[in-house]
């Protein structure tokens, strides 16, 4: 299997929030949130980026800020549909042969390692690639609104295939345990075959829709970043990323 040759990064972004909404248009230092990710995306120079917007008012920001948005059904049950619907209504005739999903409520994301997530996708067999942290605050181990990735990785490697995801402390035992941050890079094949499947019986069971991946024997594969990216989801959250875009 050859490494993507033309992929593309596609942010998925609609204004319903239960705990800040309209969150793609919240101001981050002048500039809607939305933005600031579509600039990180940018400056990962792996290829052109799309948001994905549910409504009129974000494509109205993302242009006004020059970049390109195409507008999606905002009854679509989850981001993974949203970007497979702007691909194919963007690139009918299959030119992109990869995909970046990235989230929208992702503002100071490190440029580098949304290249990363690319970079694991051009493994031999990968159909899909993510991200993941080593969990360094005791409370995270313990916590179910941190995902967990189980993936076998020797001392010292970066990468390797994920075996579950859950929200449960796991693996047991001595050892690391891995923050997985929702950022994931897709062969279009291996997309378009994903939503076409039904709900997976372990994704309805822990809330997780990539366990819908690996029910139906698809290769993830997780590469290590240093840090988890904040996600923005509250007020405060907002005045924190204000603060590192400060910097």
């Amino acid at each position: 299997m050859s490494a993507p040759q033309n992929p593309i990064v596609i942010i998925p972004a609609r204004m319903a929030s239960s705990r800040l909404p309209g969150k793609p248009l919240a101001a981050i230092n002048g500039l809607p949130m939305i933005v600031h990710v579509m600039r990180r995306a940018e400056e990962a120079g792996i290829g052109p980026v799309l948001v994905a917007a549910a409504e009129p008012e974000i494509a109205d920001a993302v242009e006004t800020a020059g970049g390109a948005a195409i507008l999606t059904d905002p009854d679509l049950p989850s981001g993974s549909d949203r970007i497979h619907q702007a691909l194919v209504r963007f690139d009918p005739k299959g030119v992109h042969d990869a995909v970046v999903n990235l989230q929208g409520d992702l503002p100071t994301i490190e440029p580098a390692a949304i290249a990363a997530a690319l970079d694991a996708l051009a493994g031999d067999g990968v159909d899909i690639a993510t991200l993941a942290a080593v969990i360094t605050r005791d409370a995270e181990r313990d916590d179910p609104n941190v995902v967990k990735a189980v993936v076998p990785l020797a001392e010292g490697a970066r990468r390797g295939r994920a075996l579950y995801f859950t929200r449960a402390t796991a693996p047991a035992g001595d050892g690391p345990l891995l923050h997985h941050i929702g950022l994931y890079a897709y062969r279009r094949a291996a997309l378009d075959r994903f939503i076409a499947l039904p709900p997976g019986v372990l994704e309805m069971r822990e809330k997780l829709e990539q366990l819908r991946a690996l029910e139906a024997g698809l290769h993830i594969e997780v590469a290590l970043v240093d840090t988890v990216p904040l996600g923005v989801d509250t007020p405060a959250d907002l005045e924190r990323a204000a603060q590192i875009l400060a910097r």
